[in-house]
């Protein structure tokens, strides 16, 4: 009996560097799973859209938003789509997760200056589902590195980038994006002169730039999907 496909749906970028990290991450899932039909959908910006991307299956299909907390997309654009499919469902987002973590801390090792208090910078929804998200990763990264661990918003929510830096004026800024693009550009200019790392799909180590962590986090939230189905 075949697998039901994997729809992996992200925002979308405008972003050419933003755009190929995440086209990298799909590629990398559908070649650890070559028994799965793996698609690609977006919410917004790029093409296929998650609606048109769904349509395109004609099999059960596990939807997992390459996203990093609850919010509008999963809620209203994903749970929307899949509401009128019986055979097709929505994992959680990718966030919080102890890979996730454990990429951030990664990335914080690289930047040097071991024991600086850190700022995550999160993108920010209006969506109230968001908030406990992000705090759940800031506790996760915390546990992770001992280090005292700060949110900043990019968007909508409080307290944002430069206010939460300027509480902790020596603190690292951990970026908590999948690829580059608006809030990547904007997280830099609000850092200053703070060090900040590179997005999560930036893996200077692997040759296509992306950590086998976030292969994997993508792959546990198909297949817990799957063996619920």
């Amino acid at each position: 009996m075949a697998r039901p496909a994997l729809l992996a749906v992200s925002h979308g970028t405008s972003d050419l560097d933003g755009a190929r990290s995440i086209a990298a991450l799909v590629a990398r899932v559908a070649d650890r799973m070559p028994d799965v039909d793996v698609r690609e959908g977006f919410v917004d910006v790029q093409q296929p859209d998650a609606a048109s991307a769904l349509a395109a299956i004609d099999r059960p299909a596990v939807i997992v938003p390459l996203l990093l907390s609850q919010g509008f997309h999963v809620h209203h654009d994903l749970h929307g789509i899949a509401s009128g499919r019986a055979d097709a469902v929505v994992t959680a987002p990718l966030g919080p997760d102890s890979l996730l973590a454990e990429v951030l801390a990664l990335r914080l090792d690289g930047i040097g200056r071991p024991g600086s208090p850190v700022v995550l910078a999160v993108a920010g929804s209006r969506d109230e589902r968001s908030v406990p998200d992000a705090e759940g990763m800031a506790a996760l990264l915390r546990a992770r590195t001992g280090r005292r661990v700060d949110i900043g918003y990019l968007a909508a929510r409080h307290p944002d980038l430069p206010t939460a830096l300027a509480a902790a004026p020596d603190a690292v800024v951990a970026t908590y994006l999948l690829g580059r693009g608006f809030f990547f550009d904007l997280a830099a200019r609000q850092a200053g002169d703070h060090v900040i790392t590179p997005p999560l799909l930036d893996d200077l180590q692997a040759d296509d730039g992306i950590p086998e962590a976030l292969v994997d986090l993508v792959v546990s939230r198909y297949e817990q999907a799957e063996s619920r189905s």
